[in-house]
């Protein structure tokens, strides 16, 4: 692509629902009046999230945070302070039209990020997302991917767990796997802020889907110190 992808970051806390419908419509405008494509960084309150192939079973707690049915690819994740998330809204129809090719190199950001941490991050057959070795060996999940496409236009994205509270995992069976875990940076005993997180995750996002210029978000998250509704 030679025209930049727009690079935008909210502070503080984005309520979900609100950035599902600004990400909604900066696709559309970009699938159907040419809007510059857009990668956007949020973090959430704690919300749980229901893809597509979410299983009801799979929500154990119901009751403990909001829960959101969304049209993403996917099962049960969960969202929440201390989680980066990068909402990719993307123009698949100038990028090849290959939505798996596109998961997978969503994937590999995700792996390049980590390494950037001195951290070998890897793909699983049939378990989309990214999975690294915890103390004991067992592999857990530190970033998940979900991708959503209308139009060929992607949005939805990816989420890196750099130091969220993982007890709330607990209230569900994260993408429908009970028999691994899940895992953070801080749980791997790197406490990076989430600033230089974010400068990592866009040095990667440049070598798999090109250059980036800053960019406004499409709303803006809540100041730290303000009360966001759940």
């Amino acid at each position: 692509m030679s025209v930049p992808v727009e690079w935008a970051v909210s502070p503080g806390l984005t309520p979900y629902d609100e950035a599902v419908r600004a990400m909604e419509q900066r696709a559309e405008e970009i699938a159907s009046a040419g809007a510059r494509e857009l990668a956007w960084l949020v973090e959430h309150p704690p919300v749980y999230t229901a893809g597509t192939s979410a299983r009801d079973g799979d929500l154990v707690t119901a009751d403990r945070f909001p829960v959101f049915k969304t049209g993403r690819g996917g099962q049960y994740t969960y969202h929440g302070p201390g989680q980066r998330v990068i909402y990719l809204m993307l123009d698949l129809r100038a990028r090849g039209r290959d939505v798996h090719r596109f998961v997978e190199t969503v994937e590999a950001m995700a792996i390049d990020t980590l390494a950037a941490f001195h951290l070998l991050g890897e793909r699983r057959k049939g378990r989309v997302g990214v999975w690294v070795a915890g103390p004991s060996g067992r592999e857990e999940k530190i970033a998940a991917v979900g991708i959503r496409l209308r139009h060929w236009v992607s949005f939805h994205g990816a989420s890196l767990n750099v130091a969220p509270d993982l007890s709330h995992y607990d209230g569900i069976v994260p993408c429908g796997i009970k028999e691994f875990g899940v895992t953070s940076l801080a749980k791997l005993g790197i406490r990076a802020p989430m600033s230089v997180v974010d400068a990592a995750l866009r040095a990667s996002f440049e070598r798999h889907f090109g250059a980036t210029i800053e960019g406004t978000p499409p709303i803006a998250g809540a100041k730290p110190n303000e009360k966001v509704a759940r």
